[in-house]
């Protein structure tokens, strides 16, 4: 693959990617490694720079028709489309699909997710609460929770420091870690919402592209993006647990907001300004455009 934008790629992240007439939605799932393209040397490598050419694994979202690129270089070629700006990020070659793709297959199960959301009396759904850390994430979602719980709601919370100590507890905070980390809860919540349950999510998830991986797992209506809006004045002057300060100071590294960008919802299904309403307002916010979404009764 011969990579040509100034963002590397990300494992993890989805492209677009067109292979003649076809197209699906792929992840970078490794770097093998980098082709030095004076010596043809193989370096190890974790990630391509801009005009960097390297040997990947990609793992796409449906079974497509490929042929090794030696033999008709039409159907073996590929191109990776960024999902959110549709601009050419890279372009390659394909050597052969791996075994792994045709050993695995879905198994059939009797009780599926309408079932299970049937004798929960309710439609199974992501709440998906994004925004700055210090916005009111966290608080807003607790209060959701609790407000759905005594309506004989269904429900589960993933916090974003929760699942920290958990399933992500080997994650930092680099770019690429972030988006592991979201993809795993995304992964997370798409059984849960198998499971037949309502499930609030509180991250910060920076990113557009892994918002939208999210949306893509599941089905039409099932995401709800919910934007927890506070500017970085005033999640600073809040600062509770004392991180902007210490990103400020240099102690704290790939701080959002501060030395990593949010990325802010274009369009988010519910957008709660919390500067000028309080959590218990925000939270019936919620509730009520659950409702009127029909979300729950």
């Amino acid at each position: 693959m011969i990579w040509n934008s100034n963002e590397p790629p990300l494992p993890g992240r989805p492209y677009d990617i067109r292979l003649g007439s076809q197209s699906a939605v792929a992840t970078v799932t490794s770097i093998k490694y980098q082709i030095n393209t004076n010596t043809l040397e193989h370096m190890a490598a974790k990630q391509l720079p801009c005009g960097g050419i390297g040997v990947c694994n990609l793992s796409l979202n449906r079974e497509v028709a490929i042929d090794p690129f030696h033999e008709p270089p039409p159907t073996g070629s590929f191109m990776l489309l960024d999902r959110v700006t549709g601009r050419s990020v890279g372009t390659g070659m394909l050597n052969f699909a791996l075994r792994r793709s045709q050993n695995i297959h879905r198994q059939h199960v009797d009780i599926d997710k309408q079932a299970r959301a049937m004798v929960k009396s309710q439609k199974p759904a992501v709440l998906w609460f994004t925004g700055l850390s210090g916005a009111g994430k966290s608080t807003i979602a607790n209060l959701v929770e609790k407000k759905l719980f005594a309506h004989g709601q269904h429900t589960y919370l993933l916090d974003g420091d929760n699942v920290r100590h958990g399933l992500n507890r080997d994650l930092g905070f680099t770019d690429a870690e972030r988006v592991e980390n979201v993809r795993r809860v995304a992964e997370t919540a798409k059984l849960m919402i198998d499971a037949g349950l309502i499930v609030l999510s509180a991250f910060i998830s920076p990113f557009r592209s892994e918002r939208q991986l999210v949306r893509d797992l599941l089905e039409e209506g099932e995401f709800i993006e919910i934007y927890v809006d506070a500017s970085l004045s005033v999640v600073e002057a809040r600062d509770l647990k004392g991180l902007y300060k210490k990103a400020s100071r240099g102690e704290l590294k790939n701080f959002t907001g501060i030395d990593s960008s949010y990325e802010a919802p274009n369009s988010p299904d519910i957008h709660l300004k919390t500067e000028h309403m309080s959590p218990e307002n925000a939270a019936e916010t919620v509730i009520q455009a659950l409702c009127e979404r029909g979300a729950i009764r």
